[in-house]
């Protein structure tokens, strides 16, 4: 199946030409340098700048693929969650083409689409079901049991901050700038992750169903307040040890929920962009490894971040799992953004 997938979700202008799981071509135009000033995404901004590119990135994606448009079985869409005004643009210029050149329309959440990125160019698509299923990106922080591909059971979830939000705020805090996460992993690399004793959130909560980093991004606050004049030794070792807290967190939570179902678990799927990080991805294999499970990130680290490869091979998905029919994609005016859009 031959799919051109888009994504507006946030910041990132994104298509791609996929077909069945593999991802032909991944065009993705950011636009964080120009956020960074104001120190997080501007709505208004995001929206002009992917009306201004939106058409650019899909020609460049169906150019990169060599096919012609009019070859494409289906296009597919992020239609939340994500901010609304640049879901819109994206959902807009996919009705547009889908109209044009009568093809069915899927409709994609943003979060599915990182949570089954790992499958894209997959070789094996018969994995044992159920797994576990964590994706962790600027605005979710998630835990699920993934029963089938489109049959999810939410374990655990944020109540408050993302661990990326918290990451960025952690970095903006440093003056690290924007986005901090990737920024700050790297000046935590230098600094010792022990050196400060932060709280390590809901670590007394019997149940752990949900995370939640408001706590500890206080604390990191107050921390912050008694250093005065912090040396590059200093911001280094306060990187590294509110890193170092923050995924002990995840750990934890997900710890508890792998040692307490009543599946056999043997495959953890991760995704997102907090994925990205180094020292996540080593305590994520050692932690799958303790527990005789198996962990799959997708096959680029590209992927990780916002991205219309996912989405593209998410439609293939559910379309293949789901015996879903093609038919019923054809009634455009139902596909409509949804920004607080749930798994």
């Amino acid at each position: 199946m031959k799919i051109l997938a888009i994504d507006t979700s946030c910041d990132e202008t994104a298509a791609a030409i996929t077909f069945d799981t593999k991802i032909v071509s991944n065009k993705i135009w950011s636009q964080a340098v120009l956020h960074a000033s104001f120190g997080g995404v501007m709505p208004n901004l995001a929206q002009r700048q992917h009306q201004a590119r939106i058409d650019w990135v899909i020609d460049c994606a169906i150019k990169n693929s060599e096919l012609k448009i009019k070859n494409l079985d289906a296009i597919a869409v992020t239609v939340g969650p994500g901010l609304g005004i640049a879901l819109g643009v994206g959902i807009n210029k996919a009705k547009e083409l889908a109209i044009k050149y009568n093809l069915p329309l899927i409709p994609i959440n943003h979060v599915e689409g990182h949570l089954l990125s790992p499958f894209a160019n997959a070789k094996e698509l018969n994995a044992k079901f159920p797994m576990l299923g964590l994706v962790l990106s600027g605005g979710t922080t998630m835990l699920c049991l993934v029963k089938n591909i489109g049959d999810y059971e939410i374990l655990a979830e944020t109540s408050d901050d993302a661990l990326g939000e918290a990451l960025d705020k952690g970095a903006r805090l440093l003056g690290l700038g924007y986005p901090g996460g990737a920024i700050l992993e790297k000046i935590a690399r230098l600094g010792n992750p022990n050196k400060y004793k932060l709280p390590i959130p809901l670590i007394n909560d019997v149940v752990k169903n949900r995370f939640s980093y408001s706590g500890l991004k206080t604390a990191f606050v107050r921390l912050f307040s008694t250093i005065k004049d912090p040396n590059k030794q200093d911001v280094a070792d306060l990187a590294a040890s509110f890193q170092n807290v923050a995924f002990e967190h995840v750990l934890r939570v997900l710890e508890f929920q792998s040692k307490n179902q009543k599946f056999e678990i043997k495959n953890l799927l991760a995704g997102g962009g907090v994925i990205n990080n180094i020292e996540l991805r080593k305590r994520l294999r050692l932690l799958a490894k303790k527990h005789d499970m198996r962990v799959s990130f997708p096959y680029t680290k590209k992927l990780n971040g916002d991205n219309a490869g996912m989405i593209g091979v998410t439609a293939f998905l559910k379309i293949k799992n789901e015996k879903l029919k093609m038919k019923n994609f054809y009634d455009y005016d139902s596909v409509d953004r949804n920004p607080r859009l749930k798994l």
